[in-house]
């Protein structure tokens, strides 16, 4: 489930429409330690829970803050599900069970770290099976952990989502797969060394997701944002292949 990628210092030609996430993020690409610094950048700007929010909440902001580090699923993918899936709902009018979002949000990737991760399963399935072992016990109102499950099991795209914070946990794991941010999370996972994903490797990845991820985007509010965030990854792509002499350069 994972990879940083370096791309060339040189001067960036880039037409005029370009979106400047998409500018901004090839420049930050010289170097893995700064994309890496991008991808951080959430952590630091996102606001923790409030001093009146339900204890719980700090003991697993805390818990995946200092268990998921990964450029591409980690702690900071965690706050931009939770905050995007609240906007949208917010955006299609649907009161949200905030309990049952919050924990799904910050969890749902849990099974794609040690050592909670299992050999042969999902870790959409292992999460959701297991989740409730790191939500006892810490104030966590149980009798919601079914729809804990149920959002974890089925964020992934290509899952079906059921019940409103399903959806939209779902839509906003989707859609942070397009735009500036895909680019960002995938060429994260480029290995600096030379090793495997190398950098011509990955871009298929980022192809399968401009094909698959948009048309699983399902919420009214989610599929608004498709097209945007779509023409970024598109326009990246486009000029990646037109700087790298078709990737044989990069």
């Amino acid at each position: 489930m994972a990879p940083r990628l370096s791309l060339s210092t040189g001067e960036t030609r880039m037409s005029s429409g370009t979106p400047r996430g998409i500018l901004r993020l090839l420049r930050l690409a010289a170097s893995g330690a700064a994309l890496f610094a991008l991808l951080s950048l959430g952590v630091a700007m996102a606001s923790e829970p409030s001093p009146d929010a339900p204890q719980w909440r700090a003991v697993i902001s805390k818990f995946a803050q200092e268990h998921f580090k990964n450029p591409a699923w980690g702690y900071s993918h965690c706050l931009r599900d939770y905050q995007l899936a609240r906007q949208l709902a917010a955006e299609d009018h649907i009161a949200l069970d905030d309990d049952v979002l919050y924990a799904a949000a910050y969890l749902h990737d849990m099974a794609a770290f040690e050592p909670w991760e299992k050999s042969g399963v999902d870790h959409a399935d292992q999460a959701a099976a297991i989740v409730d072992t790191i939500l006892k016990n810490t104030g966590f109102p149980m009798k919601k952990i079914e729809a804990v499950r149920g959002a974890i099991r089925t964020h992934m795209f290509d899952r079906n989502p059921a019940g409103a914070e399903a959806l939209y946990l779902h839509d906003a794991d989707a859609l942070d797969w397009l735009g500036a941010i895909g680019v960002a999370r995938v060429i994260g996972l480029v290995d600096p060394h030379g090793g495997n994903p190398t950098g011509p490797e990955i871009i298929p990845k980022l192809e399968s997701n401009l094909a698959n991820v948009p048309p699983r985007v399902l919420s009214p509010a989610g599929k608004k944002r498709v097209p945007e965030r779509t023409e970024q990854l598109q326009t990246f792509l486009r000029q990646l292949r037109q700087e790298t002499d078709n990737l044989r350069l990069l």
